[in-house]
């Protein structure tokens, strides 16, 4: 048996009290905390703790001995200590993957913010919105939205991806303000391929509408969507992330602001048997501090990128 572990269960035994309330601590089976502790007392040539039925108690010899393994054990987790000082500067490279608007308008803003924490980290950021393979393709973590399939990565889920429907202000002059989301069925909507395919679900109270608009642009740019919109082409369907700077500065209306829009979910995926380096340690704590995290502990493995959906331009 290793003998560094005996010596961590032999002193967990007798701080405990005895093997079974030891083996709770050290998370093996009281069997195989005896086991450990004979295998020392066979190394060493002589009893530690004389055990009865009802109580244990440490030999002369074992009450030296002991004192010897904490100070071992206390001296490997000093150096212990030491060596994760030494790395704990968060530096080297970070490679990024995100999806191309949600990188363009609010990923790469925001890494001003992770370079005053981690100065010595450089950033290699890619926005594509195509699946990319992380293993495949050498990145330490990506951003994605939507539905994660089942594989091998581990996904932080962060805060959901809200939508916004909007149209300029001349354009609503033009076409007239809808009232109702059945009345987008009339007007001229500017969709994102290929999620222009699939028709708006909007909820409000126990009314449900789902509308398939009348497609009249298609564009495969969440960005160049935005930039129809404002042009007046017609009514859009984009992140609120993306739209919200244009309807504060009135060049873009919202509309149905009382109806409640399908949330998608926003993940951080990197890979399971990633070694948790500072840097990526210090990225990831960045982006459940900026982008909101719903509890680290619920960490899971999911779907390998080449299954993430990409629906949408984000």
């Amino acid at each position: 048996m290793d003998l560094f572990r005996s010596m961590q269960v032999f002193v967990a035994t007798v701080q405990a009290g005895s093997m079974s309330s030891a083996a709770a601590q050290v998370g093996l089976s009281p069997a195989m905390v005896g086991q450990h502790v004979a295998a020392l007392e066979e190394r060493l040539g002589t009893r530690l703790l004389n055990r009865t039925t009802r109580r244990q108690s440490l030999t002369d010899f074992g009450a030296s001995y002991i004192e010897q393994c904490r100070d071992i054990l206390d001296r490997v987790a000093i150096a212990d200590r030491e060596a994760e000082a030494l790395q704990t500067g968060a530096r080297g490279q970070l490679r990024v993957t995100a999806p191309t608007t949600f990188g363009a308008e609010v990923l790469v803003p925001a890494l001003r913010r992770y370079r005053e924490l981690a100065p010595e980290v450089t950033l290699d950021i890619t926005l594509t919105d195509r699946n990319v393979d992380l293993v495949e393709e050498g990145f330490d973590i990506a951003f994605r939205i939507g539905t994660l399939p089942d594989n091998h990565l581990i996904a932080r889920s962060l805060a959901p991806y809200r939508m916004m429907i909007c149209a300029a202000p001349d354009y609503l002059v033009r076409k007239g303000m809808p009232e109702h989301p059945s009345e987008l069925s009339s007007h001229e909507v500017v969709g994102f391929t290929p999620a222009a395919r699939s028709p708006w679900r909007m909820s409000k109270g126990g009314d449900v509408v789902e509308v398939e608009p009348a497609w009249t642009v298609t564009v495969n740019s969440g960005q160049a969507v935005r930039t129809a919109a404002r042009a007046g082409l017609g009514v859009v369907m984009q992140p609120a992330i993306l739209l919200s700077p244009d309807v504060q500065a009135g060049q873009l209306v919202q509309l149905f602001p009382d109806w409640h829009l399908r949330e998608r979910p926003m993940s951080l995926l990197y890979h399971r048997d990633r070694r948790m380096t500072p840097r990526l340690r210090s990225f990831i704590s960045f982006a459940a501090a900026e982008f909101g995290v719903v509890a680290e502990d619920q960490a899971s493995e999911v779907g390998e990128t080449s299954g993430l959906v990409r629906d949408f331009d984000v």
